[in-house]
């Protein structure tokens, strides 16, 4: 049994662990933050249009992610019990069904514009959108094989590479984006196709600068030696576990994907003001999300060595650090709205005070979802290091699809609250979800293991 660290020392593993895996995540929302603000920039349209497809883009991402975010646990745990060959296993067949992930999924992208018309979708918005997605749509390989390789090296606790490699990839984004958008340097004017090609390349960049980075740096763990040989048992084991991870994701990515075609129907105008809005809550979820991973890890360490005390001590400081930044981002939320708001429109936009006038009122629904937001993605950070996925998918479910969906509805439409109404459902759903998850994780999980050791 290691000695057990106080909690001061989790503090300070937590954060020097975490800065880097916060930097990282809040480098990959700068390249959603750019295309929102540099299409702000170009025109409403073109920012509503791409709000909607990068919502479109991200829910099936995040599907196909949970075969990454299975890989980090797993990971973990092997290496705490050092036990290389189960780690290689783990990330090769991750990247396996990340594969056969996006080839099932391209269909969905080359022909969105019609399924964004099923939607309720006005004609013109589906058409810009499908076009952008029809571009986009092909980085979705490069970037779920990103995502497992990070998870690979964030298990190994080598967070600095995955923050560089996605601050290069944002910069990157940003310059082609500014290239190809307005048709700066000698490039042409291609407005939302460009915005497009910039998101293709950019994670086409990553790809290359992670997998550079594992052969030259992780050359002893082979993980690309015989890529193509299948393995059967630990296919299973990953895509066990990484299916629940993928749909509690999707759960929770759809509750803001059906906010936004709800915002679609109200307009194009309280749409851009959500695609604000969302970009600016999305930002400080960045923040929570490094620390859930953090919990993630470390409680996988502590689960591959059968030690509960070091995990339920480790549980609380993060916790308590996500209670607190969590307390920031609601001050800065409604103390500077307007600041916020119009970094992402230009001076002269005809529609800006109605922009306004409707984000600032869904900033300050997003400062109250802050605290519950943050409580429930540590908890399912939590339950994903001591590999509990099937129970949290079915609160997921519940939380998201049968509280937060239909509330978000009935307040938005039925009661006739509009957007802020749709975002109040938003809020209890999340709320919903944090009350379950952690009574999950603090009442069964850590409880059986402890029984169990």
């Amino acid at each position: 049994m290691r000695k057990q660290m106080s909690y001061a020392e989790h503090a300070k593993a937590i954060t020097l662990l975490g800065l880097p895996l916060i930097g990282g995540h809040l480098g990959q929302m700068a390249i959603g933050v750019t295309d929102t603000v540099m299409l702000g920039w170009y025109g409403v349209e073109a920012l509503a249009a791409v709000t909607l497809a990068a919502t479109y883009f991200f829910v099936l991402f995040i599907f196909g992610s949970g075969f990454a975010l299975a890989v980090m646990p797993m990971v973990a745990s092997f290496a705490a019990s050092q036990d290389e060959q189960g780690l290689r296993r783990a990330t090769r067949m991750g990247l396996w069904l990340s594969t056969g992930f996006a080839v099932l999924v391209m269909p969905a992208f080359i022909w969105a514009e019609p399924v964004l018309r099923l939607l309720g979708q006005g004609d013109d918005l589906a058409e810009l959108a499908g076009g952008y997605l029809a571009v986009a749509g092909w980085g979705i390989l490069p970037a779920l094989l990103t995502m497992v390789l990070k998870s690979y090296l964030a298990a190994l606790e080598r967070t600095q590479v995955v923050l560089w490699i996605t601050v290069l990839a944002a910069v990157v984004n940003g310059l082609v984006n500014y290239a190809v958008i307005f048709g700066n340097w000698g490039a042409p004017e291609l407005g939302v196709t460009g915005a497009a090609i910039a998101s293709l390349f950019t994670h086409g960049v990553s790809l290359l600068g992670v997998v550079l980075y594992v052969l030259l740096k992780m050359p002893h763990h082979g993980i690309f030696v015989r890529l193509w040989r299948g393995d059967a048992q630990m296919l299973g084991r990953v895509f066990a576990l990484g299916w629940p991870i993928g749909l509690t994701t999707l759960c929770e990515v759809g509750l803001f994907a059906a906010s936004a075609v709800m915002m679609g129907w109200l307009g194009t105008v309280p749409l851009a003001a959500h695609g604000i809005a969302v970009q600016l809550a999305g930002i400080t979820f960045m923040v929570h999300l490094g620390l859930s991973n953090v919990a993630t890890i470390r409680a996988g360490n502590a689960f591959g060595q059968g030690d509960t005390q070091h995990m339920a001590r480790g549980a609380v400081m993060a916790m308590l650090i996500s209670l607190l930044l969590a307390g920031l981002t609601i001050a800065v939320f409604l103390i500077w709205p307007e600041p916020l708001i119009g970094l992402f429109m230009r001076d002269g936009e005809p529609a800006r005070a109605e922009i306004l006038a409707v984000g600032v009122a869904l900033l300050a629904i997003a400062a109250l979802f802050q605290l519950v937001d943050g409580a429930q993605v540590i908890a399912l950070g939590l339950l994903r290091g001591v590999q509990d996925a099937q129970i949290p998918m079915i609160f997921a479910a519940i939380s998201y699809w049968i509280i937060g969906v239909p509330f978000s509805y009935l307040l938005g439409f039925t009661l006739g609250f509009g957007g802020v109404g749709v975002w109040a459902g938003l809020v209890l759903g999340l709320g919903t979800a944090a009350i379950l998850l952690n009574a999950r994780f603090w009442g069964v999980s850590i409880r059986r293991i402890a029984e169990a050791v």
